[in-house]
């Protein structure tokens, strides 16, 4: 493992809206920093592209009263430690450390919120350890293989993040947001960046989408997708309508995973990529919908189908 870049913690200080002690785990050699909050079944929060775990600070405060709410920082995001070179961040790097971060804190009975990147990593681990989830919520993310056209919007943005000398990450939050971030939330997404070189990293993540089959991930969510085709527990779909690569993909994960379809349709209006930043108190309230109504149809005799309500609104071996 090379050496790792550790963002000092006065870059952290007095950030507004996240007033959670910071906790750290030992992963794969290195240290990765989560927030965990509350008491009870673990909501499990993966953030993506070039975000932290601040991304989901609006929506702690509702979900942490019943429940605990974890949402650790990528390697090489947030107060997590980082890797000098792009080299260094591989699909294989990322899957191994959120597997052994989740198997590190004993989580089950996970409900996992995910969403961009958190949805490529985040719903790979769940097939792989279903025993560990008990529901997803998936929000503004896909499981590309590179076999379907690559979205224009998307070789757009990958070009232009090569290009940056020396990316900016609050300015990429807030030009994918559709509400006028104040200067101190900016501030706080450029945080645990230094300067460029603790950036690697944010420069690589574009880089790792799959677009080609033969593409590092690209067998991993062939196999994520094929797992999802037969999975029965819980799923709730919450996308925006103003993500201008990812709006409209949620009637993929309508029709590919069986259960989705137990849940209403949700399309959190007036809300860019970063929904969370828009939408986020609003996203809190559907999650904790979706939990308690899901947990009460568990302990109710099961139906037919026939008569059950319509709703209206190994990673290693692929």
């Amino acid at each position: 493992m090379p050496s790792v870049l550790r963002t000092p913690e006065t870059r952290f200080m007095n950030l507004p809206g996240f007033p959670y002690a910071p906790r750290y785990a030992q992963i794969l050699g290195m240290r990765m920093h989560y927030l965990d909050e509350g008491r009870g079944d673990p909501i499990l929060c993966l953030h993506g592209e070039p975000s932290w775990s601040y991304l989901y600070r609006k929506l702690v405060p509702s979900l942490a009263r019943d429940h605990r709410v974890v949402a650790p920082d990528l390697i090489g995001f947030g107060r997590s430690d980082k890797l000098p070179n792009r080299s260094d961040y591989t699909f294989a790097l990322h899957h191994d450390a959120l597997a052994a971060f989740v198997q590190n804190l004993d989580l089950n009975s996970i409900a996992l919120v995910c969403h961009d990147w958190g949805g490529l990593l985040g719903l790979a681990l769940a097939v792989e350890m279903p025993e560990r989830f008990s529901r997803l919520v998936i929000m503004n993310t896909h499981l590309p293989t590179g076999e379907e056209p690559v979205n224009a919007a998307f070789l757009k943005w990958r070009a232009a993040s090569q290009r940056m000398k020396d990316m900016d990450i609050g300015q990429i939050v807030q030009r994918n947001t559709v509400m006028q971030l104040p200067d101190e939330v900016l501030a706080a997404y450029d945080a645990p960046f230094p300067d460029v070189t603790y950036k690697a990293g944010a420069y690589q993540f574009p880089m790792l989408v799959p677009t080609e089959p033969d593409a590092e991930a690209a067998g991993v969510m062939r196999k994520t997708r094929t797992a999802l085709r037969q999975w029965t527990k819980p799923v709730l779909v919450m996308f925006s309508n103003k993500d201008p690569i990812l709006s409209g993909r949620d009637k993929f994960f309508r029709d590919l995973i069986p259960s989705a379809a137990d849940e209403p349709e949700i399309l959190i209006r007036d809300a860019g990529h970063f929904l969370q930043e828009d939408k986020g108190e609003e996203l809190a309230e559907h999650i904790l919908q979706f939990i308690r109504t899901t947990a009460a149809r568990a302990i109710r005799p099961s139906q037919p189908d026939e008569a059950r309500p319509k709703l209206t609104n190994c990673w290693r071996s692929c």
